[in-house]
């Protein structure tokens, strides 16, 4: 009769056991959380340089198809006026040709990024300066070097 006892009172866990469990994980949890949301940051700052390649390749098709950048995105397609990044704000474009000097990005010695258009999404903040040095400007997705370049501003 008393093995039985002693049988049966060890077939549960602990307490502390069960704490130990409960604290691994969220050690594990910790650990993870921030990694996958860092994993998440870079494949949406991936797909709005895939968006902002496939705007700019319709850009340079309307050039060539009409001799000229058209004044919004709305002139090349309703689409392309309508696309949102992945943080859900439309797409920005400004072509140099007529715009004021302000209008234009601009790196860090205030020269315009571009000769022929600018193209951006106001990354995962929303917020954006034409200067790419502001902080409002670093998350952000950028066209540079008539489109070299491609990535994110504080990368340029």
């Amino acid at each position: 009769m008393d093995a039985r006892r002693r049988v049966g009172r060890r077939a549960g866990f602990t307490l502390i056991e069960l704490m130990l469990v409960l604290g691994l994980i969220g050690v594990l949890a910790a650990i993870a959380v921030p990694a996958f949301s860092r994993f998440q940051e870079r494949a949406w700052a991936a797909h709005a340089i895939v968006d902002l390649k496939n705007i700019s390749t319709e850009l340079d098709a309307y050039e060539v198809e009409h001799g000229r950048l058209p004044v919004s995105l709305t002139d090349v397609a309703s689409e392309l006026a309508a696309m949102t990044d992945p943080w859900g704000t439309p797409y920005s474009y400004t072509r140099v040709e007529g715009a004021k000097r302000g209008k234009l990005r601009k790196d860090k010695f205030l020269v315009p990024i571009n000769s022929d258009y600018d193209l951006w999404s106001n990354g995962p903040d929303g917020k954006t300066t034409m200067a790419l040095t502001a902080k409002a400007s670093r998350d952000d997705i950028i066209r540079a070097s008539n489109g070299s370049f491609f990535g994110r501003a504080e990368a340029y």
